[in-house]
């Protein structure tokens, strides 16, 4: 399921793919090279995008609770791309199943992982700013120190920030072999000279 492509790959939607892929290799190894414990992330293009679905989050989270509606905005900006993910591998809502774009949404949840972790690492040492113009040091705590700090792990901070950034590591790179794997068969389809497959 998981390597179905279509019967009929058009050369030009083809080429365009290779690009995309080309585009979101290079920008993922920039944003995972970028320092976790200097937060060079957050002054990225995708911070700036991940924010918005961020902060819904832990509106979204409210009914669940004050831990979970604190963790809600970390773990949307996660889960969002995996549920998007999931509606492209299954083609859900009538949209036709597209399991590059799939891909491309793993790679998205890649880095939003890679994005949360300089936000744990600042949990131990609070120096990041924050939305209100104050850092965790100054306000009533950040959403990581108040997890890490509700769990008694507050101390374990820079470990499981690299941890996160590793885990973020390892979902881009399995998204990348993903969607070269979904580029090799689509090759041999083009102008639609294979047979269709089920999976």
């Amino acid at each position: 399921m998981l390597l179905y492509v279509p019967a009929r790959v058009e050369s030009l939607g083809f080429y365009g793919r290779c690009a995309a892929y080309a585009f979101f290799l290079v920008w993922g190894w920039r944003l995972y090279a970028m320092d976790v414990g200097a937060a060079d992330i957050m002054n990225s293009f995708m911070h700036l995008m991940l924010l918005p679905i961020h902060e819904a989050g832990h509106l979204l989270f409210i009914p669940f609770g004050r831990f979970m509606s604190v963790l809600g905005g970390s773990l949307f900006q996660v889960l969002l791309p995996l549920v998007l993910m999931g509606a492209f591998v299954f083609g859900l809502g009538g949209s036709r199943r597209d399991n590059f774009a799939a891909s491309l949404m793993l790679w998205w949840a890649a880095v939003s992982i890679i994005d949360v972790a300089p936000y744990i690492w600042d949990a131990f040492d609070p120096k990041m700013m924050l939305l209100g113009g104050k850092t965790g040091a100054e306000s009533d705590g950040h959403d990581w120190q108040n997890i890490l700090g509700d769990l008694g792990l507050i101390k374990h901070a820079h470990r499981i920030a690299a941890l996160a950034h590793g885990l973020g590591l390892a979902v881009m790179l399995a998204a990348y072999a993903w969607g070269a794997a979904l580029l090799y068969l689509q090759f041999g389809r083009r102008n639609g000279d294979a047979i269709e497959e089920d999976s």
